[in-house]
């Protein structure tokens, strides 16, 4: 059996079929006892077929065939994986956005971009049992911007498009932030707003947790205050979204100055913990997610075991 790389990237922007889905694949393919259509690679890299070179590993007697693209750079891969993609038929609606912003992005950025590569016209309809298949679109004029031949193909606005890629963008940063969300946010799994991605995309980098929180904890906001004259926030200025303050079990005040910003940022780590994990045995009731945030306790508990038992000691010898 030939032996592919798999390139994360690539294989990242490809939507997961459903556990029923890639059941149904399987018995496709061992009812066949072949692959009906061959694995699009580059430079021995799996491009299109991750679910079905999946499936020749678990049943090396299936015979296959490669099909080799000699695309010119992992731009061009990428975004023919999206136009690719953008057939299937199954896609979530935040699925079909994400693909568009990403093709978008990468069209648009490539050297001499216009939407097409040599590649556009050149594959064929894929088998059923691959789900989706290849772009087959004739290309349209040179002259034409990227945005309107992605628009065109994909009958939406071209300020969708435009709209599509910070979407993306934002998805790929929650994602570095908080890896697995950008699966439940593409598979509709779990709800965010355009509006939230947009800003997310185009925040500062020290900006981007904040934001994130925001997002994942939107329970936590409070609403924006009058000025100090009683009048509306001025037009035009979004006023600050303060994290709703979570009350102090201590007198701040008390501690002595020289030593207070400290205490205080160890007071705002143990309440961080406590709210976070309050938070998430509200979300996960399930079993098996609970024994993964008591193994993460367990990890800990040790350690606070011995803190206390230090400073107990201290202060009996004081």
């Amino acid at each position: 059996m030939i032996n592919l790389k798999i390139d994360p990237e690539f294989q990242s922007q490809i939507p997961p079929l459903t556990d029923d889905e890639f059941k149904q694949l399987e018995e496709n393919i061992l009812k066949e006892g072949k692959l009906l259509s061959p694995l699009i690679v580059w430079n021995n890299t799996l491009v299109d077929g991750h679910n079905r070179y999946a499936i020749l590993q678990k049943h090396p007697e299936i015979y296959f065939s490669t099909m080799p693209l000699p695309f010119e750079s992992r731009e061009e891969v990428l975004a023919w994986i999206c136009k690719n993609q953008l057939g299937r038929r199954n896609l979530t609606p935040e699925q079909k956005k994400f693909l568009i912003g990403k093709q978008y992005s990468v069209e648009h950025r490539k050297p001499g971009g216009n939407g097409n590569n040599q590649h556009t016209a050149a594959a064929k309809k894929t088998a059923p049992e691959e789900l989706c298949q290849f772009d087959t679109i004739p290309p349209t004029a040179t002259e034409a911007s990227v945005r309107k031949q992605i628009a065109e193909r994909n009958n939406v606005s071209e300020s969708y498009v435009a709209r599509s890629e910070k979407f993306m963008r934002g998805v790929e940063i929650m994602e570095q932030m908080m890896p697995g969300t950008k699966e439940k946010i593409l598979s509709g799994q779990f709800k965010v707003r355009d509006a939230d991605m947009h800003r997310l995309a185009k925040a500062d980098y020290i900006d981007r947790q904040k934001i994130v929180d925001e997002i994942l904890y939107p329970e936590r906001k409070v609403e924006p205050k009058p000025n100090t004259n009683g009048a509306a926030p001025e037009p035009g200025k979004a006023p600050y979204m303060p994290m709703l303050k979570i009350e102090s079990v201590y007198d701040s005040d008390a501690y002595p100055k020289d030593v207070r910003y400290e205490y205080v940022a160890l007071e705002n780590i143990t309440t961080r913990f406590r709210t976070e994990f309050d938070y998430q045995l509200k979300i996960m009731p399930d079993t098996a997610q609970r024994e993964v945030i008591l193994e993460i306790i367990h990890k800990h508990k040790e350690y606070l075991a011995f803190l206390e038992s230090a400073l107990a000691e201290d202060a009996q010898t004081a």
